[in-house]
């Protein structure tokens, strides 16, 4: 339906380019904005005719005693996406204006498509918002937030990947900063809005790794231009309950970045961040990730191996093994966590792990 303010826009347009006096009605007929402000919210039978037939109707001086209060003109219906949504009328000698009907249909139908397709877009800009701001606060996946979803078009398929921005605009030549990311991902099961002052959130559904960072890298080299920013990338999760924990990794991300390095995946900063509190939900989360499949007799040998300082021999004479079993039991800590022990950088991860992992910790070695 077209609403009043959008009549007025129109009739206020329409007027100073054609001179003539027009009326905007609904579709039973009543006058939302005229020329002749008199006529404001009286009903047009004219208008309820072409809205029952949606046929254009000319109302002469011959047949005006058949529609009451109309004056002689054309009455044109209007369409959006082949849905009847009100009714345009041009005051006037039909044979005067019969040539610039269509033209007035043509241009009040693209005048209202523009504003419905922008009302649209923003209702469903505060709807994702909305499910965001839901997701943070943890509310329950029920059927009503399925519905939202679906509004929204965004398909719930894990691994879900949330990025946060934080970015100053500098310009945008016809849009704004939140409607060029809406452009960007346009073919992406994704939940694109604003939620604070200067931040912005893509929350990616059912991608790779390697397409999040695909894509991140191309918008990066077409946004700088536009903008200041500065990118995090949470933890991947599995389950949009655990959407908070993305979010709080990816403003980690941000924080421990380095200053010149636009975009960080919080993976990067990960071990930075542990360092600050033991008992963090980063920390149990990065243990549990590190060492999930990895069993009682590995993390033993590990941490042996460790306490050995990496020689081979050594720790194979505390353990009590051959050192053959125990470069097999290395091999198989460095094909369950995807880190190699007898790497430096890669030990460094798999000693903090130890360090952190409470459960570990609270077993007894065998």
């Amino acid at each position: 339906m077209i609403s009043k303010q959008l009549a007025n826009q129109i009739v206020e347009q329409t007027m100073i380019r054609l001179h003539r006096n027009i009326n905007v009605m609904n579709t039973n007929g009543m006058i939302l904005a005229s020329g002749d402000q008199l006529r404001v919210e009286s009903i047009h039978e004219g208008a309820k005719i072409v809205a029952e037939s949606e046929k254009p109707l000319i109302i002469t001086e011959q047949n005006m005693h058949l529609f009451p209060k109309s004056k002689p003109g054309i009455n044109l219906p209007i369409f959006f996406q082949n849905e009847l949504v009100g009714v345009v009328g041009i005051t006037g000698d039909p044979n005067e204006i019969l040539e610039i009907g269509t033209l007035v249909q043509l241009t009040t139908e693209m005048m209202v498509h523009q504003a419905l397709i922008a009302s649209q877009s923003e209702w469903k800009r505060k709807m994702r918002e909305r499910v965001f701001d839901d997701l943070l606060n943890e509310e329950p996946m029920d059927p009503v937030m399925n519905e939202r979803f679906s509004k929204v078009s965004f398909v719930p398929e894990p691994p879900f990947y949330l990025t946060i921005i934080k970015a100053t605009p500098k310009s945008l030549a016809y849009q704004t900063f939140v409607e060029y990311l809406e452009d960007f991902f346009i073919h992406e099961s994704v939940l694109i809005g604003k939620y604070q002052l200067d931040e912005f959130f893509i929350l990616t559904s059912g991608i790779k790794e390697e397409i999040v960072k695909k894509n991140l890298a191309s918008l990066v080299k077409h946004i700088k231009k536009y903008a200041n920013i500065k990118i995090g990338v949470g933890q991947a999760v599995d389950d949009l309950s655990k959407i908070r924990y993305a979010y709080d990794t990816a403003k980690i991300a941000i924080d421990y970045s380095e200053p010149t390095q636009i975009t960080t995946f919080f993976e990067q900063v990960e071990l930075y961040s542990l360092l600050k509190k033991k008992d963090s939900p980063e920390a149990q989360q990065f243990t549990h990730r590190i060492f999930k499949d990895v069993n009682i007799k590995l993390l033993h040998t590990l941490e042996e191996y460790f306490h050995c300082n990496q020689q081979l021999y050594l720790t194979a004479e505390v353990l009590d093994i051959h050192r053959h079993t125990l470069s097999y039991r290395l091999n198989q800590i460095y094909e369950q966590t995807g880190y190699n022990p007898t790497v430096f950088q890669e030990a460094i991860v798999l000693q903090i792990a130890l360090w952190l992992s409470k459960e570990y910790k609270r077993k007894e070695c065998h």
